[in-house]
């Protein structure tokens, strides 16, 4: 099992964006062995802990395959709250949590068939268009449902997690869960969008090979994420905004070394802006396709060039002269 991604975001500038990306993987050596130990890796107070009850858990406890390792994972922590929702297509989504987690889990809940829709209206219906929510009661349980050997730093406010899968088959075992206290710093707009863009890491991992450019996995989900949303240029990217304002353009396309550590929010920002050009200016369908493409290697100059000129007819020198050219342009 492990971990494929850490997608924090802050506050900054009044606005929720990712500020931090953790490429830590966790591969653990023994699947079923670490769903028994990972609820006991945190502290000692767990073990008192009271387990939830049948009626809090309704029928989904019964006949939902999906709840089980999730609720051996919740139980120790308190008493579970489920809610089953319909996401079109006949499909059922799950959000999970516990009492200090109802604010969140009504906002995600109300969120999730218009963000499943979304998502599907750009991605395409080739992705089960349902998913399981659950929001963390505290830090410890955070760390557990996300398969953490430790506690995560407090920036993480999301991550989503899928279990190994050979290429080819369907992924398994795949859950977004929030932090304990993304619905105090985040607005209920920000949960919506986060929401979004997990979803969307959901609908293209049967698609997506680990080292695959990073530029394009989240650009892309930041762009599923913001998406017919009425934002602005300028809210979006604000710390890309200032850098044109101050006549500073990127040079190139994001580095995954660059996801983490002090430009972050910048490099997600300029991610974000390099697929929202695609789409303006050579169309949804071929950003779909570029992405498809893309995620199904690992990161390679030399076949990003051929993707590229496969799918906009252009290099990859001529495509960042283009999208500087766009970015100027932009209203800031």
């Amino acid at each position: 099992m492990r971990i494929r991604g850490l997608r924090a975001w802050c506050t900054a500038r009044g606005r929720g964006q990712f500020a931090l990306t953790l490429t830590t993987v966790v591969m653990l050596t023994c699947a079923c062995g670490a769903l028994v130990v990972l609820p006991n890796f945190a502290l000692p107070e767990i073990r008192a802990a009271q387990p939830a009850s049948a009626l809090s858990l309704g029928q989904v406890a019964a006949d939902d395959p999906r709840l089980a390792t999730v609720r051996r994972i919740l139980e120790p922590f308190g008493e579970i709250s489920t809610e089953r929702i319909a996401t079109g297509d006949g499909q059922e989504s799950l959000v999970v949590g516990h009492e200090n987690g109802q604010a969140e889990m009504t906002v995600l809940g109300d969120e999730l068939p218009r963000a499943v829709a979304a998502v599907t209206e750009l991605w395409g219906p080739q992705w089960p268009r349902s998913a399981m929510i659950v929001v963390a009661g505290n830090a410890s349980e955070f760390a557990a449902l996300v398969r953490a050997g430790s506690l995560l730093p407090g920036e993480v406010a999301a991550v989503t997690v899928t279990d190994p899968f050979a290429p080819g088959a369907m992924p398994t075992g795949q859950r977004v869960v929030f932090s304990p206290d993304a619905g105090a710093r985040l607005t209920p707009d920000q949960l919506r969008t986060l929401l979004r863009h997990e979803l969307t890491h959901v609908a293209t991992r049967a698609v997506t090979v680990d080292g695959a450019a990073r530029w394009m996995l989240e650009g892309f989900a930041e762009y599923a994420a913001h998406r017919a949303q009425g934002h602005r240029f300028g809210d979006i990217a604000p710390t890309v905004a200032a850098r044109i304002r101050a006549g500073e353009l990127p040079t190139g396309l994001p580095s995954d070394a660059d996801f983490s550590g002090s430009r972050a929010t910048e490099t997600y920002e300029s991610a974000w802006s390099a697929c929202a050009f695609v789409a303006e200016k050579y169309g949804q369908t071929d950003l779909v396709d570029l992405y498809r493409r893309i995620a199904a290697g690992p990161a390679d100059s030399a076949a990003q060039d051929r993707m590229l000129r496969e799918v906009l007819g252009t290099d990859t020198a001529e495509f960042v002269a283009r999208w500087r050219e766009w970015l100027s342009a932009q209203p800031r």
